[in-house]
């Protein structure tokens, strides 16, 4: 079946009809219930779904899920049913929220299997016959008009001025001009197999007849859902560091307990029991209970801002892996380029000159042919046809001229239609004097071969061989710098002709000029292209075009640095061609991608995942859907992207601006900091509280109660937490290289920082406390002691307060960042506050806690002791930056 598939277009017509046992009157009732039998509905499958049910229960077998279950469970034996009930709470937000992104993900399959045709027009038993498209079978004769869905992949018969528009399958941006002529060369990408039609494209122009070839999955479009059926979704780094992190949190959590339950059982002070909430306690101290939360909304919050710049998140962990993209695979037509045929170079009177800065008029006999040999039709104030010849209208209508009256005055009375053999069309058209002149368009070689005369400066003269070989070399130098060459001829002729062939008419032409035309590239790509160079980031162009323009393209672009080096610019013949091992080791040299499969996509996306890079693809059509979902983050195209794309993405562009997603990646390292800071905020802050119960109970002290770790987790972990999520992005964030697939939560010195910061914050508090034994305000032992464990519990929760300042930059001091810019900081370190001295301070909620009222002068032992660990951190940040940076 593969060699089938690379063979078909070369066979004859005679040859294609035999092999699929059919003939031009198409097929009988009988012989199409027999294939449909055989060959089954002209569908596309989707692959088995899970039940909601199953998705449910798949969201709780993440390690960190589980922590938090466990946490519930032993907040709950604490006697903290609030807390269990907040826990278990957010675990099913969360498990809630998981379901319906995966669900989303899942309408892939089903947006492409709505692009199908519903209906058809077929040969049955030799009578034309509408039909659904999902009824047809391999051996259908199928009839194709302007404005039809290709229902199947077929066998061109007849093509008649007919014209297909491929760009969501191959990535052309243009039309394809269809053939029916059997191709001799071998291994053609889609895009150059003009005898094919394929299923899902659409009939811009013309006519034609089919002979179906392929149906339902064994279409190309078939091909692409088997893939993304098939396809694995990868792992984002976010959900790598969390199950690692998850990991190592589970088997720390165990050790600190079971020592901690050894330790005091062995010093026989202490009853089971009181061992046994003990270690609880230090279970809870170590459990951050809000880290699976923070991160969901600092993510969300990600999003929303990612949104009011145009990226539109479907799945929230796709915000993080942005920050870490190493790579970033772009489709070229309408992402990198505007996917609008543009006059760019005129060539008239032997002079070459950029299409802006020409002056032109309706005289011109120039902008006579454009305008008048020409299928554009004016739509609800819109241009509709052929995207070449809309873009030749469009030339002057930005030029401020009447295009709509000169045409009006200019009545065609006669024509000789486009063909792809020819690769010219003729249009007859009367001028209000009375006269009539042939206008003739087309490929630059085909029209010099017609033509005899020449315009010079508004003089007509005989053509001469110096101007020929003018023309052909202006021709080439435009063809090599990626742009379409259309020539333009006429000639006056005395009435309209009764035989209308290329033979009759198409001769002793007057040459009057060039145009070159081209899909340009979005003016703001340049730059983001640059800044992405800046930050690491390497951009690859992968596209359907042909080698030379994706090469010079890339090269206006920036994406390779000089745009004559065939090095760094593959096609997909040539990684056909290779070995899965030596393209690996040729994959880091390679910027553009030319004429590319669908599968070389993937495979590409592949390559460098394998060399441990974050890879991102954008892509708006069908083709791109399995590179998409193969990517680490798949970007789609908002406007100009099919569903099925849009649902294979992670991120979706609402202004298909590449610049976006220079703006997204840099919210993307912004949201990756910031949960780096909580993160270090809050084990630093466990540590901390674990360090000061497991010296507790070596020395034997009253140890703080479970209740007591519970509420200081609640106030101090939650508010700030969520509040460093949403800090504002540090200078120069975009000058750093990408952190990859490799690096973690805890990597760039957060290791470090949490341990030297938890240190301290337990040294601190056990300080307090210790202080506070040996200068008791009460004679009561019994109250000194309940005193000094006031004091010990209001410092591990003010000192986790004032560390949260310490976090609003790694590194920095926070006096250069701006310790109150950010209001919702401010306003969660007020309420945090209140709700931690509330416990000591208010009648009642004190015997809850087990906590006694202070006076003022414990008080400023405990405000000393949590304004010391923000002159402990501002010390070692300044070591880290000057002398640690200097060696």
């Amino acid at each position: 079946m593969a060699e089938a598939r690379k063979t078909i277009y070369q066979l004859s017509e005679d040859e294609v009809l035999s092999k699929v046992s059919a003939t031009k009157n198409g097929l009988n009732n009988e012989e199409v219930k027999a294939r449909q039998e055989e060959f089954g509905f002209n569908r596309l499958q989707a692959q088995k779904r899970t039940t909601i049910l199953q998705k449910f229960i798949e969201q709780f077998k993440d390690l960190m899920i589980i922590i938090l279950i466990v946490a519930a469970i032993i907040a709950g034996i604490a006697g903290e049913h609030i807390d269990a009930i907040i826990i278990i709470a957010v675990v099913i937000l969360n498990a809630i929220f998981g379901v319906f992104q995966e669900a989303k993900a899942e309408n892939a399959i089903d947006s492409l299997k709505q692009m199908s045709a519903p209906m058809a027009t077929v040969l049955r038993n030799g009578q034309t016959e509408s039909v659904k498209s999902e009824d047809i079978v391999p051996g259908d004769i199928v009839l194709l008009e302007a404005g039809d869905v290709v229902p199947a992949d077929l066998r061109l018969l007849e093509a008649n001025s007919l014209k297909i528009e491929e760009a969501a399958l191959t990535g052309e941006s243009v039309p394809v001009d269809k053939s029916v002529a059997a191709i001799k060369d071998a291994d053609l990408p889609l895009g150059d197999r003009d005898n094919l039609a394929f299923m899902n494209s659409n009939v811009t122009t013309g006519r034609g007849v089919g002979v179906a070839v392929y149906t339902g999955m064994n279409t190309e479009v078939g091909k692409i859902a088997h893939m993304l059926n098939t396809t694995e979704e990868q792992t984002t780094p976010l959900q790598e560091n969390l199950k690692s992190l998850g990991k190592m949190l589970t088997w720390l959590i165990l050790v600190i307990a079971v020592i901690t339950f050894a330790v005091g059982m062995f010093r026989g002070s202490e009853s089971l029991l009181n061992m046994l909430l003990t270690a609880i306690s230090l279970a809870v101290a170590a459990i951050p209970e809000g880290l699976p939360a923070i991160v969901t909304v600092t993510l969300a919050l990600g999003t929303q801002q990612m949104a009011r710049n145009n990226a539109l998140i479907r799945k929230l962990p796709a915000v993080e892996t942005l920050g870490s993209t190493d790579i970033i695979c772009s489709d070229k037509t309408g992402t990198l380029t505007q996917n609008k045929m543009t006059v760019e170079k005129v060539f008239l009177n032997e002079q070459l000159t950029d299409a802006g800065s020409t002056e032109v008029n309706l005289d011109d006999r120039l902008a006579q042919i454009m305008i008048l040999n020409n299928d554009t039709k004016f739509q609800s104030g819109e241009l509709v046809g052929d995207p070449t010849e809309t873009a030749l209208i469009q030339y002057y209508l930005d030029k401020k001229l009447p295009v709509n009256d000169f045409l009006a005055e200019h009545e065609r009375v006669a024509e000789i239609p486009f063909d792809s053999e020819r690769k010219l069309m003729s249009t007859f058209n009367k001028y209000p004097d009375g006269s009539i002149q042939m206008n003739m368009k087309g490929a630059p070689d085909q029209l010099l071969m017609r033509v005899t005369k020449i315009v010079d400066n508004g003089e007509v003269r005989d053509i001469t061989d110096d101007d020929l070989a003018k023309i052909r070399e202006t021709n080439h130098d435009l063809a090599t710098s990626a742009l379409r060459v259309l020539g333009f001829a006429y000639k006056p002729v005395d009435q309209v002709p009764t035989e209308l062939t290329s033979e009759a008419q198409e001769n002793d032409m007057i040459f009057v000029g060039l145009i070159g035309m081209i899909d340009p590239e979005r003016p703001e790509v340049y730059q983001a292209v640059a800044e992405a160079k800046t930050a690491g980031i390497k951009s690859i162009m992968i596209t359907g075009d042909h080698q030379d323009t994706a090469q010079a393209i890339s090269g206006r672009l920036g994406i390779i640095d000089d745009p004559n080096d065939t090095s760094s610019v593959m096609s997909g013949a040539e990684l056909e061609e290779m070995s899965d091992a030596d393209f690996e080791k040729r994959v880091e040299n390679v910027s553009v991608y030319a004429r590319v499969a669908p599968e070389h996509k993937v495979r590409i996306v592949k390559a460098w995942q394998k060399k441990g890079k974050v890879v991102a693809m954008t892509g708006d059509g069908v083709n791109d859907a399995p590179a998409l979902k193969t990517a680490d983050i798949g970007v789609g195209m908002g406007i100009t992207g099919t569903e099925v794309s849009k649902e294979a993405s992670d991120m979706v562009l609402a202004d298909d601006n590449f610049a976006t997603i220079v703006t997204a990646v840099k919210a993307g390292r912004k949201v990756f900091a910031n949960i780096q800071k909580a993160l270090q905020y809050l084990l630093s802050a466990n540590l901390g509280e674990v360090l000061t119960l497991f010296v507790m109970t070596l020395m034997g002290w009253q140890i703080l109660a479970p209740v007591q770790i519970l509420w200081i987790n609640l106030v101090t972990d939650t508010f700030p937490a969520i509040a460093l999520g949403v800090e504002p992005a540090e200078p120069g964030i975009m000058k750093r290289k990408p952190r990859g697939r490799t690096s973690n939560f805890l990597s760039g010195g957060i290791m470090t920082n949490i341990l030297y910061q938890g240190l301290f914050e337990g040294i601190i508090t056990l300080a307090v406390y210790a202080f506070a034994i040996a200068n008791p305000v009460h004679s009561s032992e019994a109250l000194a002691h309940a005193d000094a464990l006031t004091m010990a519990y209001a410092t591990l929760g003010l000192i986790q307060l004032f560390h949260a300042f310490n976090s609003k930059t790694i590194h920095q001091s926070i006096f250069t960042v701006g310790m109150f810019k950010n209001k919702f900081f401010n306003w969660a370190m007020v309420a945090s506050t209140i709700l931690l001295i509330a416990t000591i301070a208010v009648p009642g909620f004190n015997k809850m806690f087990h906590v006694t009222p202070l006076v003022s002068s414990q008080w400023m032992v405990v405000l000393f002791g949590g304004i010391m660990i923000v002159i402990i951190t501002e010390v070692v940040k300044w070591v880290q930056r000057h002398v640690l940076h200097e060696e």
